[in-house]
């Protein structure tokens, strides 16, 4: 049986793992619902022109349907994509096992109920967190419970929960046990721990390199200038920070970039460096040469997979408790520390104590945040449905 992935774009984070499932005898084909992003596109939250210099769309079969929305981009909202080839597609072709990244778009949500429809096996591979839909309203929780709970979800057959608290969203939706599968959100964790093989044993060098202090405490953030990310929560807390050497490296760019250099002129911090944004295999030059990596984002930071990224170079990290990821990468005091989100002294607190970890436990981790196990969890999948198949049949 074959995996059908529905996404809106080509992704610099799955595209390898899309690859690499076909590598493992998981026979994957991707549909995409815009081409936006393949040859380079005006990132609007990075506030940059963005080519990405890994292959998107090598490896693995995929497709690429008209949009046929008004307002057609990926950023044109809810109805940014309107694929109805994709939708009639889905009748053309053998059952399989159909994949859909979220509800976020109009051929997302049709894709779940056609899909259903169809006789396909549908899976919805979302990231919501618990701990932060907790937070809206009252109103907009019940909205949401209306429209996906008692209706939505009803389409679905499996629930891909990427995370311990996606996971816990699905339930409190009244999602039961039996349709929940872990299929965690990882990176391409062998590509990261070879760079990290390559470039641990240089990190002076790099920080020569790249102008920094040699034997400075460096700090490093990877992540838009945006206020979901709250790049000034950081810049506060390094300003109180009793570090000798203390150094900040801020690796992004965004709308923010302004207020931020007006702070670190008009409060005269020193050894501050942005430096625009930065390709996938130009990051990695930047994890070697850290000392503690800090995530301070917000709601609305479903994951943060840059910490999967930061983890595979051994660095301790320090990372907001409302990020998604925090439950399941952070264990405190051993391969980094949570903060309240928002809380500048816990924040500089934290970045303190972080400087006396050993990251490499974080390790462990990643290897249960894995390709491998991803791949895993699809094979099982596959099994389940088969069997059940045959069950029916019989």
């Amino acid at each position: 049986m074959n995996f059908i992935f529905i996404n809106s774009h080509p992704i610099q984070y799955f595209a390898p793992l899309y690859s690499y499932l076909n590598g493992q005898g998981v026979n994957t084909s991707v549909w995409y619902c815009s081409n936006e992003n393949v040859s380079g596109h005006r990132d609007r939250q990075f506030n940059a022109n963005v080519t990405w210099d890994i292959p998107l769309l090598k490896g693995y079969s995929h497709r690429f349907f008209k949009n046929y929305s008004l307002r057609p981009s990926i950023y044109g909202g809810f109805f940014g994509l309107f694929n109805p080839g994709l939708i009639h597609a889905l009748f053309r072709e053998p059952r399989s096992v159909v994949i859909v990244h979220g509800w976020g778009y109009v051929t997302h949500v049709l894709a779940l109920v056609v899909g259903r429809l169809a006789g396909h096996v549908v899976c919805l591979r979302a990231e919501t967190p618990w701990n932060q839909e907790i937070l809206k309203s009252r109103l907009n929780q019940w909205l949401k419970r209306l429209v996906l709970a008692k209706f939505l979800f009803r389409f679905v057959n499996k629930f891909l929960y990427i995370g311990s608290q996606n996971r816990q969203f699905y339930q409190r939706m009244g999602v039961v046990e039996r349709k929940l599968v872990f299929v965690p959100y990882a990176v391409d964790n062998k590509r990261f721990q070879e760079a990290a093989a390559q470039f641990l044993p240089q990190k002076k060098l790099l920080r020569k390199e790249l102008g920094l202090p040699e034997n400075g405490r460096i700090f490093l953030y990877a992540a838009k200038y945006i206020h979901k990310k709250r790049p000034m929560d950081l810049l506060a807390a390094f300003e109180k920070l009793q570090v000798k050497d203390k150094c900040l490296v801020m690796v992004g760019e965004g709308d923010l970039r302004g207020q931020m250099e007006s702070i670190i002129r008009s409060r005269k911090l020193v050894n501050v460096h942005l430096t625009g944004f930065k390709n996938q295999t130009e990051i990695e030059r930047y994890y070697a040469m850290a000392d503690v990596f800090v995530m301070c984002s917000g709601p609305g930071e479903t994951w943060g997979l840059s910490v999967n990224e930061a983890m595979n170079f051994n660095l301790p990290v320090v990372v907001s408790s409302i990020s998604g990821c925090a439950t399941d990468l952070v264990v405190d005091g051993e391969n980094g520390f949570t903060f309240r989100a928002g809380d500048t002294d816990e924040l500089e607190s934290k970045m303190m104590k972080a400087l006396h970890l050993d990251g490499s436990a974080g390790r462990t981790i990643t290897a249960k945040y894995s390709f491998s196990t991803i791949t895993q969890s699809l094979k099982q999948l596959q099994e389940s449905v088969v069997s059940e198949a045959l069950n029916k049949t019989a």
